[in-house]
């Protein structure tokens, strides 16, 4: 695991080069799989853990296959559970499937689905993919590393570090929970501001949460984001 080496042991120099090395070309190898996305795209996350059949699963198939009809093409981590729904309803709705895959102690495999594929050794470059390829996120029930991609979005919102980039939340009783924390204790203590609430979409309906993405990028255009740059809780 390239990266538990790099975080947990010293280095030399030389060995440092080495691993610095190797995640610039890992970059390298993800910026050029981003430009053979030739048309918008959005990243769906979720459960690797949910079933074929379950309501997540068959919530991120069908706006899968909704973005895909529409002309977008469609952005996962390429594994299974969520990931293979938004895929599998992204090919069945003839758009461009992409998976963005890591290496795992437990390997996580692709699934059948995925068009355009590059598997990760280290998170970091892997997670920038899915920003640099996509207009906007579409998170379905899932669990910290769903969570992780979700907070990670709304912070590069906050700072301004993307701009007109929806993220929307698929799975109103899962998501509200979560929800309510923020306004009960993270609003009311002043660690978030009204408007970052705005950053999110909550919905049960693919429809809307292929809409909200739509619109979001056909109102951007190149002016400014509505929602001015914060400043995060760490620089």
């Amino acid at each position: 695991m390239h990266d538990r080496d790099l975080l947990q042991t010293h280095h030399g120099t030389d060995e440092l080069r080495r691993h610095t090395e190797e995640i610039g070309r890992e970059f390298l190898s993800g910026f050029e799989a981003v430009e053979r996305i030739d048309r918008p795209a959005v990243s769906c996350f979720g459960s690797a853990r949910s079933p074929e059949g379950s309501r997540p699963y068959e919530l991120a198939r069908e706006t899968g296959r909704l973005f895909a009809e529409a002309g977008w093409a469609v952005v996962t981590g390429g594994g299974p559970g969520v990931m293979e729904a938004a895929n599998r309803g992204c090919r069945e709705g003839g758009g461009l499937s992409v998976g963005f895959n890591i290496e795992l102690p437990h390997e996580q495999g692709s699934n059948p689905y995925v068009d355009l594929a590059l598997t990760f050794d280290h998170f970091y470059a892997r997670k920038t993919m899915f920003v640099k390829a996509a207009e906007g996120f579409c998170v379905f029930p899932g669990g910290f590393g769903t969570a992780d991609e979700l907070f990670e979005s709304l912070t590069l919102i906050q700072t301004g570090k993307v701009l007109h980039f929806p993220v929307v939340l698929v799975g109103e009783a899962y998501w509200t929970p979560l929800l309510e924390w923020v306004r009960r204790s993270a609003l009311a203590d002043g660690m978030v501001s009204p408007d970052d609430l705005a950053l999110l979409t909550l919905t049960d309906d693919p429809r809307i949460a292929v809409e909200t993405v739509l619109d979001a990028f056909a109102a951007g255009n190149g002016r400014d984001d509505p929602h001015a740059p914060g400043k995060a809780d760490a620089q």
